[in-house]
């Protein structure tokens, strides 16, 4: 079984889980997870095809969080005319900030990302409508095109699910494009790509600005779901959590996000309360074991089982 074919049938086992678990478990859950899967997605997008590590993207799904709770709280916007301005203003800030960023290189860009990304935080945590600490609350749910209601957690699940799995369609097809292949390539050697006449700069930053959008749908999707932006959402722990979801996931794999930030927030909700303090020991040693026997991530794990399962039963 070819490996493009493996991760085809897992894609589609996961889509399938994702329709029927809410019958078992709370679908606000559900959809957390979906919203944290989506933003491990969008790092992945930037490191696991270009080679750019960023630590500033809690900063594009901060922005999209306010924005939307804005939009839909003060201006009374539809969910999905929320989510779209604030991916729209998302979209021009990560062009802005990716054209300065990409002029470094390695742990430079790295950390310019991440100036950046606070840079933005005290923007927020100044900002008169952020209402500092007690994070931007009360943002009401709205109807889908004026429609369908979406104060029904389940309702508000499916409809986080029908976004969700149509942006990860998206990044499937950018990863899978003439672009997404010349994406692969810088990643393995950018002095080729250039040698070869392409602007490795533009398609740097069109994957920033690109990887970004994901970023803020995610940021929107959880306003919307929770109704509330806070400061956690714009903070640099959410981008380190953001890479470890995708490492324990899996780097360079489009579903492997999905397992990453299971992980992470099934951990997150098991130990919520008095365990808070645990969650960074427990989640260290996670990642510590995940990187010592899954080097690939949980991804890797799973397609070898799968493969070992279906070789026995031929």
């Amino acid at each position: 079984m070819s490996k493009n074919s493996l991760e085809k049938k897992i894609i589609l086992a996961v889509l399938v889980l994702a329709v029927v678990l809410p019958a078992w478990l709370y679908p606000v859950l559900l959809a957390q997870l979906a919203c944290m899967a989506l933003f491990a997605c969008s790092l992945n997008l930037l490191f696991g095809y270009a080679g750019l590590l960023s630590f500033g993207h809690a900063a594009f799904f901060g922005i999209a969080a306010y924005a939307t709770g804005y939009a839909t709280k003060e201006w009374g916007f539809t969910p999905e005319l929320a989510l779209l301005g604030a991916l729209l203003l998302v979209l021009v800030v990560a062009y802005i900030s990716g054209s300065l960023a990409i002029r470094r290189k390695g742990i430079y860009f790295s950390m310019i990302t991440l100036a950046l990304s606070q840079l933005v935080y005290f923007l927020i945590v100044a900002a008169p409508f952020s209402q500092n600490e007690d994070g931007y609350q009360g943002v009401p749910r709205g109807a889908f095109l004026g429609l369908i209601d979406l104060a029904n957690n389940y309702v508000v699940y499916y409809f986080v699910l029908v976004v969700v799995a149509l942006t990860w369609w998206g990044v499937y097809r950018v990863v899978n494009s003439p672009y997404g292949e010349v994406l692969k390539a810088i990643k393995d050697n950018e002095q080729r790509v250039v040698s070869l006449g392409y602007n490795v700069n533009r398609y740097k930053v069109l994957a920033f600005t690109l990887s970004a959008g994901v970023a803020a749908i995610a940021g929107g999707l959880k306003t919307i779901v929770f109704g509330l932006a806070s400061l956690s959402d714009v903070h640099w722990h959410l981008s380190t959590d953001g890479v470890i979801m995708m490492i324990l996931g899996g780097i360079g794999s489009i579903i492997a996000p999905v397992f990453g930030a299971t992980i992470l927030v099934l951990v997150h909700h098991m130990l919520s309360g008095e365990f808070d303090a645990l969650v960074p020991v427990i989640m260290g040693g996670i990642f510590v074991a995940c990187v010592l026997a899954f080097r690939g991530g949980v991804i890797q794990y799973i397609q070898t089982l799968v493969r070992a399962l279906t070789g026995r039963s031929s």
